[in-house]
């Protein structure tokens, strides 16, 4: 079958970062589904794993950690699907991606595909998605009330990325004012359209801002963003006995003492820990991604697709990834077909 893979880990610029390959077609065991790819998402973790790296594989890496298809085979012990279902979901850290003609996922983290989306308006959603969900339902233990939630806010640093475009939409739905930080009149005006309430600047301190349009404090905040470069920033916004989740990982020790007059907490995101770890509660992104279809179904929720490339192949998989580089892009690219 069909794949986009690697051997070395090189500068996207260099032709052999990412090359078109021929694999073997796998065949599904345990709670496998075995999905015939029909478009995939390309995601900030796609360029991490793939950046330049004194490193050699023997055997080819396929990354790619979104993907939209059709079950064409199950595993002997799925309960969940059956073949010819439509499926949508993020995978796992520690198996082959899904930038691949066929591609194996266990069922406890795949969903029912968005019946009112096509399979590119569907594939930008999964990995942001259970984030984002994962972030502000679980992690920072926001309950999906609006009642409970009338008069507090959420920050969001980074609010028009993939996860942020998502995360706007989920904490609205969940009745949040919510507060998000752009540096550009087309990012500002991307979250803006997705509903966030106020639009601050993610140079400048938070608290000032927040206060010049009469906000006191961020009950939550959710940081997609360089959470070094703004944690005393972060400290100084969050409300007592309010929370932070981040997602991007440090390279130096956070001063938690900052948060410990305010006895605030402070949590990771990681939406692959469940599937790494085989937790027990696996199955919650299953019905997570199956309770974002019905809302997205019901049109609560749209979809982040912003660009789409055609075909998947090599050259533009390295186009996408040198699109995210820039640190620039708003919502979310997708690649569909194979050829």
């Amino acid at each position: 079958m069909k794949a986009v893979g690697l051997y070395k880990y090189l500068d996207i610029a260099q032709p052999e970062s990412l090359i078109d390959l021929e694999i073997e077609k796998p065949v599904p065991a345990g709670r496998d589904l075995l999905v015939k790819v029909g478009a995939i998402s390309v995601n900030p973790v796609d360029v991490k794993v793939r950046a330049p790296k004194a490193k050699t594989e023997l055997s080819p890496k396929v990354l790619g950690w979104d993907v939209v298809g059709i079950v064409e085979q199950t595993g002997p012990d799925c309960t969940l699907f059956k073949p010819g279902d439509e499926v949508y979901y993020a995978g796992a850290i520690d198996r082959p991606g899904g930038n691949s003609e066929y591609h194996l996922v266990d069922e406890r983290i795949a969903g029912h595909k968005p019946a009112s989306l096509s399979f590119a308006q569907a594939a930008a959603l999964p990995l942001t998605t259970i984030t984002a969900w994962e972030a502000l339902f679980e992690r920072l233990g926001i309950p999906l009330s609006q009642e409970e939630n009338a008069g507090k806010t959420l920050l969001i640093i980074g609010a028009a990325g993939g996860v942020g475009s998502i995360a706007i939409q989920l904490a609205k739905y969940a009745g949040l004012t919510v507060i998000g930080t752009a540096s550009r009149s087309e990012s500002s005006e991307w979250a803006k359209g997705l509903g966030a309430d106020y639009i601050i600047s993610h140079y400048e301190p938070f608290l000032a801002q927040m206060n010049a349009v009469g906000l006191s404090h961020a009950n939550y905040i959710l940081c997609l963003n360089a959470t070094v470069q703004h944690w005393e920033h972060m400290a100084e916004a969050i409300a007592p006995q309010g929370a932070i989740c981040s997602i991007v990982e440090t390279e130096e020790p956070l001063d938690l003492h900052l948060l410990k007059n305010k006895s605030a907490t402070f949590t990771w995101e990681t939406m692959f820990t469940r599937s790494l770890y085989q937790t027990p509660d696996m199955i919650k992104q299953h019905e997570l991604l199956n309770e974002t279809a019905r809302l997205i179904d019901s049109g609560v929720i749209r979809t982040t697709l912003t660009d789409i490339l055609k075909p998947i192949n090599a050259a533009n998989l390295r186009k996408a990834h040198a699109m995210i580089e820039t640190g620039r892009t708003v919502g979310k690219i997708v690649l569909e077909h194979f050829e």
